[in-house]
């Protein structure tokens, strides 16, 4: 199986030759030609097989009505015993043999006769008339000569040319009478099964069965009563030939052969056992054209009154097909062949499309490839342009910051140090300075403020003493300006992390802080920041009216996609779950490893947390 499937897929990827094709589809047509032979060779034999059984039957039914006929002929005689000649021929004529029964040759009656009533009997028979006024001939039992008992041909029909034989005595003919005790003794049908040599001849079988008749109205349940009410037998002798022919010709077959063999007959006798044969014995010639059988052939028993028969049926499978059967398996053959080459023409076509199919396929697939590679690579570069983009972004706001501190703080503290000192040296006898200088003292300290607020919005001060720090800072600071109600969770006790990551997380937090303020409508606000052994994660959660994900997807909307990219440069992942009137929550994680930049010593926190508290004092 899987050398098959091999095969077909290599069939399937190469394009198959076209000159594969015809032997293809010749070994197709023969199949079809093969197969339709066969079953049309079944049908026809099955309807052969179908009229074989029916001309037994009609063979049966024919033995059995001629059977009929010499049952009711001795039933007539038996009833108006003794009978005369005129009585038996009337019978007989009324019978209408030559319509009938055109197998009879003769019916006959031998009367049995006890030797002490011979001369009584021949004297009967000598008044008796001969039927149509013909002349009676002396009536003398034949051949002469006493003995017990005599089976005396008395009646015969049709009687023309048959007056030799009135008179005969029908137990004097060698080996018949084991034949007439067995009908008398048992009141059965007899027959010899052997063909009558002076009535049969070349193509001509003649046969003889005879019935016992009994006397009315006596017992017949043993062999002695059926001895005492034995009145003689009749006889029939019929033309096999005659009765045979007539079911041949009643079966649907052309030149179909039967041969009835009879069974148990000496070979010396009756060679072969053959009654009959339809051909004469000659051999059938095999026709030209035959596809697969020789022969139909087909062998029934047939019973001929306790003689048994075979009866062979034979016919060639061409004389059992119609004129459209003799043609169907090479159209049949045809139709395989032709279909066979359409199919494996579109085969054909469909492999090498596929072929082409593919291969188009393959270009395409390496091209969508290898732009696929060159967009993932132009991400990459855009992510790390975007990265290094922040963190110039970060480190220039650091430096303005810085640098506003450190050199416009210094300046605007130097100034309002001059005019503090203006304002307490004029306080006295400069009235009108005075309040000039204290103009120029509140004014400086809205500037000190101003900067101070700038400084930041660039980057808290408070990113220097640790992200719990800065987050803490950033809450009170949003509860300071909003009025909502912050709450801060934080467990990330000890937590060291790199400037990198601690300025993503809280950008990350002031950017979920001011969309808070902007959209959610919340009265309610919690964040929650926990650190384990290997992730830092951070959760803010409101209780506003909530936000779809198709509004957070929206064109424009920049802050959550700003807040997933930040998460992405740190390999860390970014959930929003939000449902409309339900609040929102945005959840960010990221892996702790070895920080990216120079880790922030305490005593560095320390002395940044000194300097920052001693210039806070000075601007105030």
């Amino acid at each position: 199986m899987r050398k098959l499937l091999l095969t077909i897929k290599g069939l399937s990827s190469k394009r198959p030759a076209l000159w594969i094709g015809f032997p293809l589809s010749v070994a197709v047509g023969f199949v079809f030609f093969v197969a339709t032979a066969r079953f049309i060779e079944a049908d026809a034999r099955q309807r052969f097989l179908a009229h074989a059984h029916n001309a037994r039957s009609t063979i049966v039914a024919r033995i059995k009505s001629y059977t009929e006929v010499a049952r009711g002929t001795a039933s007539m005689l038996q009833s108006i015993h003794p009978a005369s000649r005129s009585q038996f021929h009337a019978y007989v004529t009324g019978l209408n043999l030559p319509h009938h029964f055109p197998a009879i040759e003769t019916l006959n009656f031998g009367e049995y006769v006890l030797d002490e009533d011979r001369e009584k009997f021949e004297t009967r028979m000598r008044k008796e008339a001969m039927p149509d006024g013909l002349p009676a001939p002396p009536f003398l039992i034949l051949p002469p000569g006493r003995r017990p008992n005599y089976s005396v041909t008395t009646f015969i029909e049709p009687i023309t040319g048959r007056f030799h034989l009135i008179g005969w005595d029908l137990q004097i003919t060698a080996g018949t009478q084991p034949f007439y005790d067995a009908m008398r003794d048992q009141g059965l049908t007899v027959t010899s099964g052997i063909p009558i040599m002076k009535l049969s001849g070349k193509n001509r079988t003649v046969l003889a069965m005879r019935v016992p008749a009994f006397l009315p109205n006596l017992p017949l349940r043993t062999i002695h009563e059926r001895r005492r009410a034995f009145i003689g037998s009749v006889g029939m002798a019929f033309s096999l030939h005659t009765l045979l022919l007539g079911v041949i010709d009643e079966m649907p077959v052309k030149n179909a052969r039967m041969i009835l063999v009879a069974k148990g007959i000496d070979p010396k006798i009756l060679p072969g056992g053959i009654l009959f044969d339809t051909t004469g014995g000659k051999p059938t010639k095999p026709r030209f054209g035959r596809y697969f059988s020789e022969r139909f052939t087909q062998t029934l028993p047939v019973d001929f009154n306790g003689r048994p028969w075979d009866v062979t049926f034979s016919a060639d499978p061409h004389d059992m097909y119609s004129g459209f059967e003799e043609f169907m398996p090479w159209l049949a053959m045809l139709a395989g062949f032709i279909s066979a080459v359409l199919l494996y023409a579109l085969f054909h076509a469909l492999t090498s499309s596929r072929r082409r199919a593919i291969k188009l396929a393959k270009g395409m697939t390496r091209e969508l490839r290898e732009s696929q590679a060159k967009l993932q690579l132009s991400h990459l570069n855009l992510r790390r342009l975007a990265a290094h983009a922040d963190q110039i972004k970060e480190g220039e706001r650091k430096r303005i910051a810085r640098e506003i501190h450190d050199d416009l703080g210094q300046n605007l503290l130097a100034l309002r140090i001059d005019a503090d000192m203006l304002a307490n040296r004029t306080r006295a006898q400069h009235s009108r300075l005075h309040e000039r200088a204290c103009a120029t003292l509140f004014h400086i300290d809205v500037t000190i403020k101003s900067v101070r607020q700038i400084i930041n919005d660039l980057r808290p001060n408070v990113l220097d003493l640790g992200l719990s720090a800065a987050v803490e800072w950033q809450i009170a600071e949003f509860k300071r300006r909003t009025g909502i109600d912050c709450e801060l969770l934080d467990d990330s006790t000890d937590l060291v992390l790199d400037e990198r990551a601690a300025t993503a997380f809280f950008r990350i937090l002031q950017e979920s802080l001011s969309n808070i303020v902007r959209h959610a409508q919340a009265s309610r606000v919690r964040v929650a920041l926990r650190s384990s052994n290997h992730s830092l994660s951070m959760t803010v959660s409101d209780d506003g009216i909530g936000i779809g994900i198709l509004a957070a997807r929206k064109a424009g909307s920049f802050g959550l996609v700003g807040i997933e990219e930040r998460i992405s440069i740190l390999n860390g992942t970014f959930s929003i779950d939000s449902n409309v009137g339900e609040g929102t929550t945005v959840s960010v994680s990221v892996p702790l490893g070895p920080p990216i930049n120079t880790v922030v010593s305490r005593g560095t926190i320390e002395d940044e947390s000194k300097e920052l508290f001693l210039h806070s004092s000075e601007l105030s």
